[in-house]
């Protein structure tokens, strides 16, 4: 996506990324940096990671998802808000692969320019492509943009820039 985010303060410790360097994320690795649990987690595995800078993370989208019966009935569609969440959680492993986590959370500041683009449908292997654009962080608390792309078969289905609290 690009070269790499503008950073300011100091963020990130070099001694949490180097335990992230190198390596694919799986479940438990999730559910020890994210808070979020079932059926509010929308990343399954997490690829290509470049600690506290971007990832790819994936979902792969069944028709046994809890808002299917309802969104829409006949012919279910993943909701773009939700698309958008899970982008948000790939982006809050990027930022949380950069600190030590402790109590940490990652928070959803804001949103910009998003686009949806195709239905996400069940069956379909949702990826999740993140990338830092700037991170600054003062006070103990990081501030961070991303820019956030979803894809499907390589295709963009959705695209949002996001911003982020770490506190």
């Amino acid at each position: 996506m690009s070269d790499g985010p503008i950073i300011k303060g100091d963020y990130p410790d070099p001694a949490v990324v180097a335990r992230f360097t190198g390596r694919d994320l799986e479940l438990p690795d999730i559910l020890a940096l994210l808070p979020h649990r079932p059926p509010f987690l929308f990343v399954d595995r997490v690829i290509d990671l470049v600690p506290a800078r971007s990832a790819v993370g994936l979902k792969g989208v069944t028709i046994g998802e809890p808002y299917f019966p309802g969104h829409f009935p006949g012919q279910p569609v993943m909701p773009g808000v939700l698309i958008l969440e899970a982008l948000a959680q790939v982006s809050g492993i990027v930022l949380l692969t950069g600190v030590e986590r402790g109590e940490r959370l990652c928070y959803y500041t804001g949103i910009n320019d998003a686009r949806f683009i195709k239905p996400v449908r069940p069956g379909m292997l949702l990826e999740l492509a993140v990338e830092g654009r700037r991170m600054v962080s003062r006070f103990g608390k990081l501030m961070a943009t991303l820019a956030m792309e979803a894809r499907v078969d390589g295709q963009v289905v959705a695209a949002a820039e996001g911003s982020f609290a770490l506190v």
